[in-house]
């Protein structure tokens, strides 16, 4: 949901986990957060605003560490923010952390399966994963299987079963039971916000 405080949603969240883990003695492991390179800026501004005991880490430009010096200092971090080139472009470091979260804003970004980039980013490893966007799932069905991927890999079926189950019977032919029970399947894990929502 756009413009409907998806980054605040996140940002509490993570401050949630640490008063809930913290008092217990437990330390939580880096959030990964993918985002553009446009609006990298942009979360940093929203973290510091809203989630200020949050340290955040950039992982992003010519400068940015490596190797062991990265794995080290993205641990000192609450939040580790980087784009999606650098998702692909970087994913052996990714992948070297066993992070908290992985957070992919603008998921829609993830839309193409065989990409080298989306490949790389089902490869890390997390706790939990989230998947935000602004873009309503119903445009493209491809899309909303690619995200579930990514969130549940296997949970909607192969690619190629998805297509013949649902995509095809739902946007071809506009079956109202596939429709049905494709949002019974995906329901328990959207928290969705319209803007037609007056609450």
């Amino acid at each position: 949901s756009m413009g409907l405080g998806k980054t605040i949603e996140l940002i509490t969240l993570l401050l949630h986990e640490r008063q809930k883990k913290q008092p217990l003695g437990v330390s939580l492991a880096p959030t990964l957060l993918i985002c553009p390179m446009s609006i990298v800026g942009n979360w940093q501004k929203e973290l510091q605003r809203f989630g200020p005991s949050l340290d955040v880490m950039i992982h992003y430009g010519p400068e940015r560490l490596a190797d062991e010096a990265f794995t080290d200092e993205a641990r000192k971090h609450d939040v580790v923010i980087t784009t999606y080139t650098l998702a692909l472009r970087d994913k052996e470091q990714l992948k070297a952390i066993e992070w908290e979260n992985v957070v992919i804003d603008e998921a829609q970004n993830i839309k193409n399966e065989t990409a080298k980039q989306t490949q790389a980013i089902k490869q890390l490893s997390a706790r939990n994963k989230i998947a935000l966007t602004g873009t309503p799932v119903e445009n493209r069905l491809s899309e909303l299987w690619s995200i579930m991927e990514f969130l549940n890999p296997g949970y909607l079926g192969s690619g190629k079963d998805f297509r013949n189950n649902f995509a095809i019977p739902i946007e071809r032919y506009h079956n109202p039971e596939q429709s049905a029970a494709l949002k019974r399947l995906i329901q328990p894990f959207v928290l969705r916000r319209l803007k037609t929502d007056k609450t």
